[in-house]
């Protein structure tokens, strides 16, 4: 395709809009959901309502419809920046687009209704993972395609860590969804047992691993040096960290099955290799932080720096969490209790969405042409949410030791000291305090929605020149 002489920000600016309004939906039926555990009347007695139904939902809808639109409308940004040339295929971009809407729709319609695989974090049915490939495909090709045009000889780290996820996802995606259609809307796994529950394991894990880590891991090492106006600490450590972090973390998922059918020598090497994990992962959180080495007093004035840096001690945080409940012993305290729960959020509140929204933040004025409507509403914003993600996960950890601790004790007879619906009664305040974690941090993002609809309403979309790479950037 002909270059036009500007980069193509008209897809990068859908997916934006797209990002926020699917992260206020995911986190609206999260704070439903979260409800309904505390207060189970809530479903109204109608069947897609329920729990069972809705919590897919509120994954796909804040894993695949926010995480991984901000994923795409960043990584075009990104790779076209870096590059200094125009996406390789405006069509085709535009395409990626529409079908990945098309594909949150029809997540949206069947989840509700009961039309699921019952795989988690892969709960849709053949045919939308079918077009979920095409698109995936689809993407690859502009993304790749754009690096193969690029001017500079050189590819930018955050290219690296896209280019692992693109890669990694499509892997992940195509092997566990093979299945046997049966109708329309029903098919069976190709795989079973302990053969599926491996293969379902090694995809939701790496999939956290390449989609909510090293995807945002790209994003993190663009886009905070450039709101702080900072190099990276270390492009040396940079590198360290992509080729650790890309071999280590496919195989940690056997962790999720300790104690289960699988074979011990599987479960082991998935702890040992989550417990190695724990170097690459605190470089890269390390390499974030220290970006700011000599420009600390930037955090005083910088709402949108703050929230960036706090996403990174979060993300430091969630990767010593992780390794740790990987250890067996801690394993049979933790797995199937909400401290796993508090685990997923630290990681998928604090370090996900906030990144998400600190690059939103510093990508939104570069698309329209204005500085953000209210700096005011950034650090309201950021207070608001922050604290949600403090009473949300403490009061998980809380109620998670709680669980393992209260279902593992027994007398001296040998009996249960507690039933479980005893244990479900202890969890009610911890539940209440959840649900309003979850709702403070809805309203952090609501005001930001607010304060992005503020500027960019009435705004003339920028048409940014491709400048020459002595320049670009």
């Amino acid at each position: 395709m002909i270059d036009t002489g500007t980069y193509n920000y008209r897809v990068v600016r859908q997916f934006v809009i797209m990002t926020l309004v699917w992260g206020v939906v995911g986190m609206a039926v999260g704070v439903l959901i979260a409800a309904q555990l505390a207060w189970p009347a809530l479903n109204f007695d109608i069947p897609w309502l329920s729990f069972g139904r809705l919590r897919p939902l509120h994954t796909n809808a804040v894993v695949f419809a926010f995480g991984a639109s901000a994923l795409f409308a960043c990584s075009y940004y990104v790779v076209q920046r870096t590059c200094h040339v125009r996406l390789c295929d405006d069509r085709l971009a535009g395409f990626t687009f529409w079908g990945w809407q098309l594909v949150i729709v029809a997540a949206v319609i069947t989840l509700p209704l009961g039309m699921t695989t019952s795989k988690e974090y892969a709960e849709l049915e053949w045919p939308i993972d079918i077009l979920i490939a095409i698109v995936w495909i689809a993407y690859a090709y502009v993304f790749f395609g754009t690096i193969a045009r690029r001017r500079v000889k050189h590819i930018y780290v955050a290219n690296w860590f896209f280019a692992a996820y693109v890669i990694t996802i499509a892997v992940l995606h195509i092997v566990n969804s093979m299945a046997v259609p049966v109708t329309l809307l029903q098919s069976y796994s190709m795989y079973a047992g302990v053969q599926d529950a491996m293969v379902q394991w090694w995809y939701a894990h790496s999939a956290v691993g390449f989609l909510l880590t090293a995807g945002f891991l790209g994003m993190m090492y663009y886009f905070v040096p450039k709101q702080a106006n900072r190099p990276v600490y270390s492009y040396r450590l940079s590198i360290v960290h992509f080729w650790a972090l890309v071999f280590t973390y496919m195989w940690a998922g056997p962790h999720h099955l300790h104690y289960t059918a699988l074979p011990e020598w599987t479960q082991s090497l998935g702890m040992v290799m989550s417990i190695i994990l724990f170097a690459p992962s605190w470089g890269g959180m390390i390499n974030g932080v220290m970006t700011l080495s000599g420009a600390w007093h930037k955090l005083r004035s910088d709402p949108v720096l703050r929230l960036m840096i706090v996403s990174i001690s979060f993300y430091g945080m969630s990767t010593f969490e992780g390794p740790m409940m990987s250890i067996k012993t801690v394993n049979a305290l933790s797995h199937y209790t909400d401290w796993t729960i508090g685990h997923v959020h630290s990681g998928a509140l604090g370090w996900v969405v906030f990144i998400t929204q600190g690059c939103l933040y510093h990508l939104i004025p570069k698309l329209y042409g204005r500085k953000m409507y209210s700096l005011k509403l950034i650090e309201v914003h950021f207070w608001i949410a922050t604290i949600g993600v403090v009473f949300y996960i403490s009061a998980m950890w809380v109620a998670g030791i709680m669980q393992g601790l209260m279902w593992r004790a027994v007398n001296v007879d040998g009996t249960l000291t507690y039933s479980f619906v005893e244990s479900v009664q202890a969890m009610h305040p911890f539940y209440i305090i959840r649900f309003l974690g979850g709702a403070l941090f809805l309203i952090g993002t609501l005001v930001m929605c607010y304060n992005v609809y503020r500027t960019v309403a009435g705004a003339k979309p920028v048409e940014a020149p491709v400048l020459a790479p002595a320049v670009a950037g």
